[in-house]
Parts: C-alpha cells; structure tokens; sequence
C-alpha cells in the first residue's frame, strides 16, 4: 500500500489523505482500498473520535485513473470474486454504516466522479473557496455510481441532483454551499487550518453521544416506518444518558462549567 494513503492523529482526530498528488489523487485500486481500510481502521479505534478525510496537493480526488491499475484486492480470492459492490460502493458503507463517528469531508480541491462521491459520502464537508465539484459521468457516457444517486438527493433535493448531473455541472467554493454540497466554504490560504480546528471542535462532545447521533440519523434514511424509528431514538437516547459522558454531561451542565469526557 506504500504511502498512498497516510493517516495522522492530533488528539482524537483521524485524518486519512489520499496522497498521490502527481495523479491528482486519481483513484487506483490501491488508493481506493486503502482509504475504505483506513476508514475501518479509525472505526475501530476508541481513542478515534472524529475522522477527516482530505487530500494532498491541489486535488481532493480526480476520480477513476483511467489509465488502469495494478491488481489489487484487501479480501481473499473467494470474496473478491464475489465481492459485487467494489470500492466503489464501500466508500459510502464504510463511511455511514461501518463508521459510526463523524467523518469531515475537507474538499481541498477538485473531485470529480468517484472522488466527489467519496467527499459526498461524508457527514459534512469544508470545501476551499477554489475546490470545483463535478459528477462528469455524463461527458463519459457513464451513469453515477460512489453513492452519488443517494448521496447527492439527500444533500440538494431531487430536481437539483439531477439537474447538477444531467447539465454536467460544476460548482465551485461556495457555490457548492448554495448548492448544499458542503456545509462551509473557507478561502484556500486559512483552509487547513480550519480544517483542523473544525475537526477538532466536534471532540468537545461526547464521543458516544455523537456515535449514537450518527447511527440515528444514518437509520433514518433506512426506515420506512416511523414507530421504528422513533423506538430505535428512544433507545439511543438512553444509552447516551446512560453512559458516564453522559452523565458527567449534566453534572457539567448543573455546575456550569466544561464537561471531561472519557469516551465512557
């Protein structure tokens, strides 16, 4: 996997950066993989609160290589032949449903195809004010794939995702904002910065609780039925309250002062 991938850690943030900068972060199958296996990896990792996903250089991800890739596969040879769903689909499974703490999408430059599904796949994004987002698939005769015919409804409504992806737009800095791609846009000199000190902002909060907030509203887009669903936030709720962050939570609140969260 060499350094295709790099993953840091600042306190309880996990930062994962595709870094093949020559290639403007295009995804091979090396890549690709290793960004769903550092997923996984910060899922599972308990000192891990929050995870960022970004990029090296001046790219997020510019998709596809479609000059080919070496071979490559993280599962045994059986599940690979029948893997049906690739990378492609586990960007948007590892991130929502395997990872249930917070991942933060920061679109530090173009992402395109694949690459703008990885950064949809996200909770939330920052994206720098010269980032460019395009779905592309129309100019190759391709139809969306990465999650984006989930994703990309749920984040800007139905007539404005089809709209984005027949018409082979794209949508630059804040644009994206208006869009309702990203959740903010930051001039590109102060974008790491804010980045980070976003990131690191959602560690003032209980881990467990954004856990749980996480898994409700990911459930929500998979119900159907509302008792269901109201039964499963009730459930979370009283794991939260129940817990020693939660706890600790509201003797904090009562005497005023900064709650200490354990992770417990």
């Amino acid at each position: 996997m060499g350094k295709l991938v790099e993953t840091t850690d600042a306190g309880h943030v996990r930062t994962i950066r595709l870094n093949r900068p020559e290639k403007k972060n295009a995804l091979n199958l090396q890549l690709a993989w290793g960004v769903v296996e550092a997923v996984e990896a910060a899922a599972k990792d308990d000192n891990v609160w929050v995870v960022v996903v970004t990029g090296t250089g001046d790219a997020f991800c510019a998709g596809l290589d479609l000059g080919g890739s070496e071979p490559y596969s993280p599962h045994t040879p059986m599940t690979a032949q029948l893997d049906d769903i690739g990378w492609v689909g586990n960007f948007l499974l590892a991130i929502r449903k395997r990872c249930d703490k917070p991942v933060v999408g920061g679109i530090n430059g173009v992402a395109v195809g694949a690459g703008l599904g990885l950064a949809m796949a996200c909770d939330v994004r920052l994206i720098a004010s010269s980032a460019r987002l395009m779905a592309g698939y129309t100019r190759i005769g391709g139809s969306p794939d990465a999650g984006l015919t989930i994703t990309l409804p749920q984040a800007m409504g139905y007539e404005r995702a089809m709209r984005f992806m027949m018409e082979n737009r794209t949508l630059v800095g804040q644009d994206a904002v208006d869009w309702g791609m990203a959740g903010e846009c930051v001039g590109d000199d102060a974008f790491q910065d804010r980045l980070a000190e976003y990131a690191q902002s959602l560690c003032d909060w209980s881990p467990i609780t954004m856990r749980l907030l996480k898994r409700g509203i990911v459930k929500s887009y998979e119900s159907h039925d509302m008792e269901q669903q109201l039964r499963y936030e009730v459930s979370n709720i009283g794991r939260a309250f129940g817990s020693e962050d939660g706890k600790e939570a509201r003797k904090a609140f009562l005497e005023k002062r900064r709650p200490v969260f354990q992770g417990r």
